[in-house]
């Protein structure tokens, strides 16, 4: 058994090192840990909190999965919006990157200039400019006016109105830009040149040199974006108004959870919906790891 002047020599070594950890700690326990464990028992509760939680097993699961036609819809809409926004986004951000990668006068201008709305995208002043701009007589209907086109309201006509949500997403193409132009800069330029000796075409070069060095960094863009991309809500929330409408067409998942939790207050059915969101999103990460080992090329 340790000598009380051994656990007194270890507090000696280590209590400032604790100390400083210590406002962490709380706030890991209190905000972090503590509201997770708090949600995962609320998913099994029904709880309007008004009234204490009571105990409902699965109920809440079982409704979702079988009883919910709005959770069904909630998932087509955030699932079509993934596939379709992340690809775009990240071909974008790689296309952007790649021009200005081959030098150019002002290239940190022009790199502030298209990170930007990478920072502001998310915000509420932009999602209400972007339904602004999408409206029945907004600034994208008066352009195609000028060519005879006359355009519809795109955020109230249920089959263009998620995809102008995706073009908000795609806009905000800054942040996988910089990151890829990182990866680009890491490139060895004796390797294109080697390729150019040996006839290679630009095109040539970038599927069998650029893309192949690339893929640790498309894989670590792709995780990240489609998370971000799962986790969407204000530009949803915002140009349909909290509705998710017209017809569901923009009821993303994070949506449809919060105007459960807080339009109907069914906390213990927005906490299951939470928890199912994290299994998906975890999933879909487990798996992008399982099989990076088949496309995803390192150093060696």
């Amino acid at each position: 058994m340790a000598s009380p002047s051994f656990w007194s020599g270890v507090w000696q070594n280590h209590a400032p090192g604790y100390l400083f950890l210590l406002p962490w700690l709380i706030g890991f326990l209190g905000l972090t840990i503590g509201p997770i464990l708090t949600s995962f028992y609320l998913s099994f509760t029904h709880f309007d909190l008004l009234t204490a939680p009571r105990w409902a097993g699965i109920d809440n699961y079982m409704r979702m999965f079988t009883n919910d036609p709005k959770f069904a819809a909630s998932m087509r809409v955030t699932f079509v919006f993934v596939v379709f926004s992340v690809p775009l986004k990240l071909a974008f951000a790689l296309g952007v990157a790649l021009l200005l990668n081959r030098g150019m006068k002002g290239l940190p201008l022009y790199r502030a200039l298209f990170y930007l709305p990478s920072l502001l995208g998310a915000s509420v002043a932009i999602a209400i400019l972007w339904r602004q701009m999408f409206a029945g007589n907004g600034l994208v209907n008066q352009l195609l006016a000028n060519f005879g086109i006359q355009g519809p309201s795109w955020i109230s006509n249920p089959n263009t109105s998620l995809w102008t949500l995706i073009i908000l997403a795609v806009w905000q193409f800054g942040s996988p830009m910089i990151i890829f132009l990182a990866g680009l800069r890491q490139i060895p330029q004796d390797m294109y040149e080697a390729a150019s000796l040996d006839g290679a075409s630009k095109w040539r070069q970038f599927w069998k040199i650029t893309l192949p060095m690339l893929t640790p960094v498309v894989f670590f863009n792709a995780i990240i974006q489609t998370i971000e991309a799962f986790k969407s809500f204000t530009p949803a929330f915002i140009i349909s108004g909290g509705t998710g409408g017209p017809i569901n067409s923009t009821l993303f998942y994070t949506l449809y959870l919060y105007n459960e939790a807080f339009g109907f207050f069914r906390m213990g059915y927005a906490s299951a919906l939470a928890w199912v969101l994290l299994a998906i999103v975890a999933l879909f990460t487990a798996f992008s790891f399982l099989t990076s080992k088949y496309w995803v090329h390192y150093d060696d």
